[in-house]
């Protein structure tokens, strides 16, 4: 006899936990299914304890800015506490129990192990099988995605699981992958003696984010030490004891003690079952409607749906699943004005479309760039002021289409540009605003003003604000 409950959720990540609290909270009966840790990639082994190690990497270089503003410092890096914070303070030791009991304390019951769908409202998990009233939620996620590069099975790799356990550190690594992660933890490691070096096989490291924010990071990380190799792919792997060879096309050899696979994340739907319930399981996502629901009775949210690998996207559809299965009618999930940030130092925020998506839809665009050293805030700030404010409007509907953000707190400043991109703000609206002064978001109303006078783009690294 199946036990019956009101929803099932395969999946208590990030998403999966939310939304396994929001229903309990409205007084549902859950099952949540989960074979790994609650809470998921986010709490453990990414956003938060490598922000951890980003927040410790930015105090020793806001450390070596000392000089020549404010005196000298004597900066010696040391990572043991660094690893001791991520071990007692974000992960708990990677030990799930608080989590666990928080789920079960509101009300849920809790499966160790891997949900398989047995039917459209029927799972089989930790050798019970469980029937919902209500509906199934399979949350996921992901999981590093390894290419099938000659000789990378033969090598111990680390997966970012393996970089934010890392105590101690090693004298030098290659990181495969320049995109957001690899860029991160790249910098990190730097910034703490390791000798890094990051391979991007596309012609720059950031490839998603706009020309001007990868050159501007690509400086800062060459300025730092680390090697950047971009424009080649790697060929052959090869490693014997403590030292990894890395074989690129162009025939250069390349050594570390350890190699870091940071080349993205995928989706395994193979185990879920989905054919009980009338899925395709060779799919590489599970498609969703603008309510994320993917069949009769069955929703999908997170990675699994490959709108948007983000926590915040996760958590934002969590929302939407949790009031469609209460009947509460939720707006559409809309993705055009999706958020993200890259903790690199500077940070890089971006939203919306980037300059080359924008033209190749068709849009006829003015592109409006503001050089952050050239702005009130970014001369006031001095050392570690790289950055620069994007805009990207759509000249027949005077809105902005995408935006970009890169500077100290890029991120933050991001958050204005995204409220203006979301509810499609004029220009003029955003022209005629007062920005507090001086402050690195009023950088955007520079931009814009440098806009109305009719300057497309505004690069002046010798501009002097007081004179």
């Amino acid at each position: 006899m199946a036990v019956e409950t009101d929803v099932i959720i395969i999946g208590l990540g990030t998403g999966g936990e939310d939304l396994a609290l929001q229903l309990l909270d409205a007084g549902l009966d859950v099952v949540g299914i989960e074979p790994n840790l609650v809470g998921g990639e986010c709490a453990y082994w990414a956003c938060i304890p490598s922000k951890m190690m980003i927040r410790a990497g930015n105090l020793l270089q806001e450390a070596h800015r000392v000089s020549g503003v404010a005196g000298r410092a004597e900066v010696i890096p040391d990572w043991a506490p660094v690893a001791k914070r991520i071990r007692e303070q974000a992960t708990g030791n990677w030990d799930d129990s608080v989590a666990v009991a928080r789920f079960e304390g509101r009300g849920g019951r809790f499966v160790r192990g891997r949900g398989t769908l047995t039917g459209g409202r029927t799972v089989s998990a930790g050798g019970d099988e469980f029937s919902a009233r209500r509906g199934i939620v399979i949350a996921t996620g992901s999981k590093p995605a390894v290419p099938p590069i000659p000789g990378l099975s033969e090598v111990a790799y680390w997966t970012t699981h393996d970089a934010i356990q890392a105590d101690p550190l090693p004298e030098s690594l290659i990181i495969l992958g320049g995109g957001a992660v690899g860029c991160e933890l790249g910098q990190v490691f730097s910034r703490f003696g390791v000798k890094v070096t990051i391979v991007e096989g596309r012609d720059r490291i950031l490839p998603l984010e706009e020309p001007e924010a990868s050159e501007i990071v690509a400086a800062v990380l060459e300025k730092e030490g680390a090697t950047l190799i971009t424009g080649v792919m790697v060929e052959k792997l090869s490693g014997q004891g403590d030292q990894i060879e890395v074989i690129t096309a162009d025939g250069a050899h390349h050594f570390a003690e350890k190699l870091l696979v940071a080349t993205g994340r995928s989706v395994d739907l193979s185990e879920l079952g989905l054919e009980a319930a009338g899925l395709d399981p060779s799919s590489r996502f599970i498609a969703v409607d603008d309510r994320c629901r993917a069949a009769e009775g069955i929703w999908a949210m997170g990675d699994v749906t490959g709108k948007a690998m983000f926590t915040h996207t996760a958590v934002y559809q969590s929302a939407i699943v949790a009031a469609d299965l209460l009947n509460k009618e939720p707006p559409g999930a809309d993705y055009e004005t999706l958020p993200r940030v890259t903790f690199t130092d500077p940070e890089v925020g971006s939203v919306g479309l980037t300059e080359a998506t924008a033209r190749e839809r068709g849009i006829d665009v003015d592109v409006v760039v503001k050089s952050l050293p050239a702005s009130f805030r970014g001369w006031l700030h001095g050392p570690g002021n790289d950055g620069v404010i994007k805009l990207i409007i759509d000249r027949a509907e005077g809105v902005l289409v995408g935006a970009t953000s890169v500077g100290p707190h890029g991120g933050e400043v991001l958050g204005l540009l995204s409220v203006a991109m979301h509810e499609r703000v004029p220009l003029e609206r955003l022209r005629h605003m007062i920005y507090p002064y001086p402050t690195f978001h009023g950088a955007i109303g520079e931009a814009l003003g440098a806009y109305g006078r009719g300057i497309g783009t505004v690069l002046d690294p010798g501009f002097q604000p007081l004179e």
